[in-house]
């Protein structure tokens, strides 16, 4: 109690003063998002809204960061301060200025760029969004007669909550013209026709559920670790960090798959506090590669005694529900013995090449085995490193890269699909239009990027050449495309010509780039982080 009443007065101090700039800028970011979903809600489709959205929150961002005041007498120059804006938006994690600059005020600012950012909390905005689409369809079907009051229906399925339904028999001659012009009252199966629309409020308000608890419990037990363990609570009282921001900001960051963390060297200065590795290693799973799965789990969980109607079809109707992240029970089983077997590969391979290297260099053979397995875990899509990822095995670091290109459900699914869900990919294809063929794969545009930062970056290259080698140039973009933030850094003593006047900074290697190169890099941030919307590209080209 005595520790809950201390935080407690730690969080209303952190509430006052400066932090008034960050009370207008999270107002005003509700506002605008309030504003824009409900007049475009019906105007645009997903694509145009997340891109919007994205860009707003990132210039909202860049505009309270640059009205702030850093925490040492250093002021980023106002690209950085965008390109870190973008980074923490887009849960990016790459950083071109050192994270011990920005004030705890700034922090704060951060923290909140990368909750809204996070897949788990648009993804549940999107929910929100399609139950309105289906409330609005029913009004454009003179199917909802007021909205005072709830639904007289006695059965708890066909409960709708703020919304009076008329309900009526629709002839099985309407429901084509129904599906064809509402494409969200498409593919009514059951017998009661507002499950779909219950199933889905159900499903956004678990995901909420899912959202704060994971980090709410996150955040304690990181606040409890560092209230026992006097030496992780050292680092932070030597580099003036509040022991509050650093958990929340912490913890928010891991779950979103971000990456960044408010000290300089990244998780590299708590790589023997194997405690607090073994708190972080849940939120990178569950926020990310395992989300879908733990979520169907949860479902299933609460549909024993809760919900049980709509827990059964988001179950059984997953295709219906039209949700990126409920995936078949066949799928999400075999997704999780993926992340496993992904995670065994990379940690196998750490640990034959890098347990005797100077990486792991002071560790004892438990605090060896939690720091391979955090660095596994890391390296599908959140980046945070115990070690200087400059330093290891270029085998691994190739490993790396094609872990960070894999989309974070990739999964190794020997079975065959349904013949009903062929048959709706190849009307699909039939559907497609023109303009599609054009459109290339994901590994087209990473190569144009990677040629374009080549050619930005060629007189450093040249004059450079073993910090601005391609391997480096390839995992920074890559690690930009995959929202992951891994970055081998750049250091003076990789010089061949010594410049007398370089100084070592602990920031990415795009750090060191031309302005633009970073354009670019902000370019492929936005791309990675919308490439859920172009998985299918490059269908117009037959490699035989």
């Amino acid at each position: 109690m005595k520790m809950l009443t201390f935080y407690g007065k730690k969080l209303q101090n952190l509430c006052s003063g400066s932090y008034s700039k960050i009370s207008f800028f999270f107002q005003s970011t509700c506002f605008l998002i309030t504003c824009f979903y409900r007049y475009f809600l019906f105007r645009i489709n997903s694509f145009a809204f997340q891109i919007f959205y994205f860009v707003f929150l990132s210039l909202l961002g860049f505009l309270v960061l640059k009205s702030l005041n850093p925490r040492t007498e250093f002021r980023p120059r106002a690209l950085d301060l965008f390109f870190t804006s973008v980074s923490a938006t887009t849960v990016s994690s790459m950083s071109t200025v050192e994270m011990e600059v920005f004030s705890n005020s700034q922090l704060l600012v951060m923290t909140i760029l990368m909750f809204i950012g996070g897949e788990v909390f648009t993804s549940m905005v999107g929910l929100h969004m399609k139950r309105s689409k289906i409330i609005k369809a029913w009004k454009s079907e003179g199917r909802v007669t007021s909205v005072d009051s709830d639904p007289p229906s006695p059965r708890p399925s066909d409960f709708l909550d703020q919304i009076e339904l008329s309900i009526v028999t629709i002839p099985d001659s309407e429901v084509p013209r129904i599906e064809s012009q509402i494409d969200v009252l498409s593919s009514y199966n059951t017998n009661n026709p507002f499950i779909r629309y219950n199933s889905i409020k159900f499903l956004g308000f678990l995901v909420l559920g899912y959202l704060l608890a994971i980090q709410i419990l996150g955040i304690a037990s990181v606040l409890i670790y560092l209230a026992i363990i006097p030496s992780a609570k050292d680092v932070l009282r030597k580099k003036g960090l509040k022991t509050f921001t650093f958990a929340i900001f912490t913890v928010v960051s891991t779950f979103a798959s971000c990456g960044f963390v408010p000290t300089n060297e990244n998780m590299l200065v708590f790589s023997k506090n194997s405690g607090l590795l073994w708190i972080l290693i849940p939120q990178v799973l569950l926020g990310n590669t395992l989300f879908p799965s733990f979520l169907r789990f949860s479902i299933w969980v609460l549909g024993k005694k809760f919900k049980k109607a709509e827990a059964n079809y988001l179950l059984k109707k997953t295709a219906e529900v039209r949700y990126l992240h409920l995936l078949p029970g066949m799928h999400s089983s075999f997704l999780v013995a993926t992340v496993l077997g992904f995670i065994f590969i990379g940690l196998i391979l750490f640990c034959s090449m890098e347990w005797n290297s100077a990486a792991l260099s002071g560790l004892n053979t438990y605090q060896k085995l939690v720091g391979a397995l955090f660095q596994s875990v890391n390296a599908r899509h959140t980046g945070e490193t115990i070690v200087d990822i400059s330093t290891i095995a270029p085998a691994i670091l190739v490993f790396f890269v094609v872990m960070m290109y894999l989309p974070p459900y990739t999964s190794f699914l020997p079975v065959k699909w349904d013949p009903q869900s062929q048959t709706d990919c190849q009307e699909r294809k039939n559907q497609r239009r023109v303009g599609e063929n054009f459109i290339l794969s994901q590994l087209s545009y990473l190569v144009i990027f990677i040629i374009l930062i080549c050619i930005t970056e060629r007189k450093k290259m040249k004059e450079d050449p073993l910090n601005f080698s391609v391997l480096n140039i390839t995992l920074e973009l890559i690690s930009a495309y995959g929202n992951v933030g891994f970055t081998t850094g750049y250091s003076c003593d990789r010089q061949i010509k010594s410049d007398p006047t370089c100084v070592s900074k602990w920031y990415g290697f795009s750090g060191k780039w031309s302005d633009e190169g970073k354009v670019i890099l902000i370019i492929v941030m936005f791309f990675g982080r919308l490439k859920k919307f172009n998985m299918n590209g490059g269908q117009g080209w037959k490699l035989l």
